[in-house]
């Protein structure tokens, strides 16, 4: 049996510590904006607690045994926080003035990729199961996640502001 497909490579082990990053980044533009949570509007809080699951599970996911029940439960839950976060990302439309951003081009991207990688895990096709993952957490949590942190950004003001 191999067992090459179920350990982290080089590439997974960087995700999981750009992910790590994302996380602490996130939680201390939320601690430093604690005065100003008042004015946020309510769509951006579902949203924010979802990405931030999706953050915590992310090194958990890459780094641990996979293919156990513990692994199936978590993934389900990472699954559903990254369409959920897809989702009501919808409904968080400041940068344009209420329009969509080109971040919302990753939103799409997952609610369609994150059901795929779920069914190939599912289905046991683990080589596309693998690439769906690298790819949602490349480009929908670590690439997307970017994009928030410039200024004229909530967490970009949060953090650097």
């Amino acid at each position: 049996m191999n067992t090459k497909p179920t350990t982290p490579d080089l590439y997974e082990r960087l995700l999981a510590f750009a992910s790590m990053l994302l996380l602490l980044a996130v939680l201390a533009a939320l601690a430093k904006g604690y005065p100003t949570w008042g004015q946020v509007p309510w769509q951006v809080w579902p949203h924010l607690i979802t990405i931030l699951i999706a953050l915590a599970l992310t090194p958990l996911m890459l780094l641990r045994r996979r293919g156990d029940a513990t692994h199936r439960l978590l993934g389900r839950i990472w699954v559903a926080s990254m369409f959920l976060t897809a989702l009501l990302s919808f409904n968080v439309r400041g940068i344009n003035h209420g329009g969509f951003s080109p971040i919302h081009l990753l939103s799409a991207f997952t609610v369609v990729m994150a059901p795929l990688a779920w069914w190939f895990a599912y289905t046991h096709r683990i080589a596309n199961h693998r690439r769906a993952i690298r790819g949602l957490v490349t480009g929908a949590l670590l690439v997307a996640g970017f994009f928030t942190f410039p200024f004229n950004r909530l967490l970009g003001q949060w953090l650097f502001g």
